[in-house]
């Protein structure tokens, strides 16, 4: 029994490790097709109540109307705050060299040369490429997201016959437990979105009504920033903190305000993010902050900024389909959250 057992571990992580070589490989295919199955599982309670009224294609369309609508609300907001406080950060180009060159002097001063290392990597053929692959990385994304939308498309209408399919043949005790999990699965997808909109939303609010209230730049911008960034964990409230900081040292004089902004943008994304956001997804969502930090870098890794979206999700699918069959159940259990507290003996 006990070789069996190794033996099926054994076999389960060599199966892992082809499927995360698979997605790094042919990440053009499988990312997309990720993102497609995340937003299938948000939108089919829309479109589920719908066809219950009208025409199958009918709710299809207006699902896919409200889908896309809301994406590009999200992306023109994005869009919106990114590129205001851009173009200030290019007016202002020549106080941030200032402030490069004084940094310079002073490490210089203390013995620390950095100008001649930076001189050595930064040059004009640097700035092209760079360039070059800001306006290939739009391209790609671009076409990520359409191919996205066709997996999204053909999902949305298939969901039904999928579900007769796996009925019709897949043992009742397999299809029923596999059915379970993909529901659960999609469940847990939305209460995750409905959550991190919701601590995005009051992460967004006080950081512009901090960024306001300090007198910094752009403080709609910067709370519209922190509200788009925070769907990304761990990095996006690093990025939404750090450049309301760099924006800081341009703007005022002393270091003492720099470091007061730097420390309350930190206090609200801690607040928000370790203590808030806990209690409000409760047990609905338990798993490991390890996990979560580990997704996140782990998916940066092999998908980049998109995989830093997605890894949470997929570590919550991965774990409550372990959770759902007895052999892996002792995973879900291992992984998924804090554990919970044994009686005492009087008890």
């Amino acid at each position: 029994m006990a070789r069996e057992s190794t033996s099926g571990i054994a076999v389960g992580l060599i199966a892992a490790v082809a499927v995360f070589v698979a997605a790094y490989q042919a990440n053009v295919v499988f990312a997309p097709l990720t993102l497609g199955l995340f937003i299938i599982a948000l939108a089919w309670p829309l479109q589920d109540r719908l066809q219950q009224r009208m025409p199958a294609i009918l709710a299809l369309a207006i699902t896919m109307t409200v889908s896309v609508a809301v994406m590009l609300a999200f992306a023109s907001l994005a869009i919106w705050g990114f590129g205001r406080v851009g173009r200030s950060v290019i007016a202002d180009a020549g106080r941030y060299q200032a402030i490069y060159d004084a940094a310079v002097a002073w490490l210089d001063s203390h013995g620390v040369s950095v100008a001649g290392l930076w001189a050595e990597h930064f040059n004009v053929g640097w700035m092209l490429r760079w360039a070059q692959q800001i306006t290939g990385r739009v391209n790609t994304t671009l076409s990520f997201w359409l191919i996205a939308l066709v997996y999204m498309i053909l999902g949305l209408m298939e969901v039904d016959d999928l579900r007769r399919r796996v009925e019709a043949f897949v043992a009742p005790d397999s299809a029923s437990v596999l059915l379970t999990a993909i529901a659960d699965t999609a469940r847990k997808f939305r209460t995750y979105m409905i959550v991190r909109t919701q601590m995005s939303l009051a992460t967004g609010a006080l950081v512009g009504v901090f960024a306001w209230a300090a007198g910094l730049q752009f403080a709609a911008e910067w709370g519209v920033i922190a509200f788009a960034l925070n769907y990304i964990p761990f990095i996006g409230p690093f990025i939404a903190t750090l450049f309301p900081t760099l924006l800081a040292m341009a703007q005022f004089a002393t270091w003492q305000v720099v470091l007061f902004v730097f420390v309350c943008l930190n206090i609200i994304q801690f607040v928000i993010g370790s203590y808030v956001e806990p209690r409000v997804s409760g047990n609905l969502l338990s798993i490991s902050p390890m996990v979560v930090l580990f997704a996140v870098f782990f998916w940066t890794f092999l998908w980049g900024l998109y995989g830093a979206f997605i890894g949470v999700p997929i570590a919550i699918a991965a774990l409550t389909f372990c959770d759902h069959y007895p052999s892996t159940r002792w995973i879900a259990d291992l992984l998924g959250g804090p554990a919970p507290t044994k009686p005492s003996r009087r008890e």
